[in-house]
């Protein structure tokens, strides 16, 4: 018969010592500009390279969509810009109603975007272009003139896609508060972010903003650069390169700035803006009035006329009854 063990109280004592703390510190929060506080209790080693390897990071998101009933035209456009910008989502169509701000913010949120380039077409004719960032605004609402897509103009510039493209103001953006604002916005739209999946390296075209007459117009050219071993451009050999429009082009007109996401208090009215109903109406009355001049002369030619009545001509009748 087996020998019977001695019992001893070591696994005993084994669960009643205390395990040490193996946890990893608490992580700390982030802050506004992408760089996290080190934590009071962290190591300062710890916290130093903490701080190092985390740093700000634009997360910038876009998302591009349209109302119903939008032309062919218009369509193509929105397109284009979407080609153009990598960091951009396209959704589908939204119903252009008092309520539109409402959907679109809540689908802004489910698609994880700050930004918003919304086109509004009204009566098959008007392209209106809401530039937002939600959640908290502000919000530039335009009307799109002087609309010309890639495959109308032809041109013979071209760029790879997805590249990160220049970004060029005149020099009125900083001239008046609002163009500050509106250059502000169109920057973080435009812009591709730095290390974005979809964005390539290289800067190989540039988007021009101008201003003119209170519009704001916008162009995008290729940077050529010769290939040649000869013709090769040194550091600051700006000389050589050259600017080959690819398109598209487009005018925007500003008409008020909000405070919030598509709507909220105005900031800024334009005070030279006119509708597009407000041109038609005038165009159809100066149409009614081209009639209207044709009946008045008219009636004057009748009036004239009998008021001056010819004499009876006595050699009227002298040959009739032969």
């Amino acid at each position: 018969m087996a020998k019977k063990r001695k019992r001893t109280d070591a696994p005993a004592e084994a669960a009643g010592a205390e395990k040490p703390d193996d946890s990893a510190p608490e992580r700390p929060p982030r802050t506004l500009f992408g760089f996290k506080d080190p934590a009071p209790d962290a190591e300062p080693d710890t916290a130093a390279a903490g701080s190092a390897v985390a740093p700000f990071r634009n997360k910038e998101k876009v998302l591009i969509t349209c109302s119903r009933r939008i032309t062919y035209r218009y369509r193509h456009l929105m397109q284009d810009i979407l080609s153009l910008l990598p960091h951009a989502k396209k959704d589908s169509k939204v119903e252009s109603k008092q309520s539109k701000g409402n959907a679109l913010n809540e689908l802004l949120e489910l698609r994880s975007c700050s930004s918003c380039l919304f086109f509004e077409c009204r009566k098959q004719k008007d392209l209106y272009l809401w530039m937002v960032k939600s959640p908290g605004g502000p919000s530039v609402k335009f009307l799109v003139n002087a609309v010309h897509t890639m495959e109308e103009l032809k041109l013979t510039g071209n760029h790879l896609k997805g590249s990160r493209p220049l970004l060029t103001f005149s020099t009125n953006f900083d001239e008046q508060p609002h163009w500050m604002l509106v250059k502000e916005m169109i920057t973080q739209i435009f812009a591709t972010p730095k290390d974005h999946r979809k964005a390539k390296p290289f800067h190989d075209h540039v988007f021009a903003f101008s201003i003119v007459d209170g519009h704001v117009w916008f162009r995008n050219y290729q940077i050529s650069v010769p290939h040649n071993e000869i013709d090769k451009v040194d550091k600051g050999g700006l000389d050589k390169m050259t600017l080959i429009e690819v398109g598209p082009r487009f005018c925007l007109n500003p008409i008020k700035i909000f405070g919030g996401s598509f709507g909220g208090p105005t900031w800024y009215e334009n005070p030279y803006y006119i509708s597009p109903n407000q041109i038609r109406a005038l165009e159809k009355r100066q149409k009614a009035g081209k009639y209207a001049k044709k009946v008045k002369a008219k009636v004057r030619r009748k009036m004239h006329e009998m008021e001056n009545t010819l004499e009876p001509d006595e050699f009227a009748e002298l040959w009739k009854g032969e």
